[in-house]
């Protein structure tokens, strides 16, 4: 399948890795190799991270809990995320495990692992789409999470990219990578 990044504008030199990231819905109904996952979430380990604290945490979905899982979702994400070979969700640590203070950067860092994570997903020929649209409550029982001393940070789809056809109309025309913001907005030179 062909996917068309001309609403991308990268500058020359950039990585295509990185401007070719994208959060596909679509998803074709596959399993993944046991030794597959475990080298995707292997490389959030080698993101940086405030005194090498590594603060995340993630929980995927097998074969036996998938529908468990999805059910964490919210109903729309439901609709297309069923078709994805593993849902997972990010969690945080929100205290430095060395002497217990509060991390204020746990989110950042466990933001540097997701997308580690999603890099190597895509080496590997799989896609990612992260979502906010969780039950949290349900999450957080469900995962048995801390309140005081977990953050759950967000879900997301891993799979096989599908076709769009499949996916109900409202969301086939979101189906694209999205355009980004021109750099001089995002770049400040003072």
């Amino acid at each position: 399948m062909s996917i068309d990044f001309s609403l991308r504008d990268p500058l020359p030199g950039v990585v295509e890795q990185l401007s070719h990231r994208w959060s596909p819905r679509a998803f074709t109904e596959t399993s993944l190799a046991p030794e597959v996952l475990a080298r995707i979430i292997d490389a959030a380990r080698f993101a940086p991270s405030c005194f090498n604290a590594q603060p995340w945490r993630f929980y995927t979905s097998n074969d036996s809990n998938f529908a468990d899982y999805l059910a964490l979702l919210v109903d729309a994400n439901q609709l297309w995320a069923k078709e994805a070979a593993v849902i997972g969700f990010l969690v945080a640590k929100k205290n430095f495990e060395h002497n217990g203070k509060p991390n204020a950067h746990s989110g950042f860092d466990s933001g540097a692992a997701w997308m580690s994570m999603v890099l190597q997903a895509q080496h590997e020929g799989l896609h990612c789409h992260g979502m906010a649209g969780i039950h949290k409550d349900a999450a957080n029982a469900f995962f048995a999470l801390d309140n005081n001393s977990d953050e759950l940070i967000m879900a997301f789809a891993l799979g096989k990219l599908g076709n769009t056809a499949d996916l109900p109309e409202a969301l086939r025309s979101k189906e694209v990578p999205s355009p980004r913001k021109p750099l001089q907005e995002i770049w400040v030179q003072k």
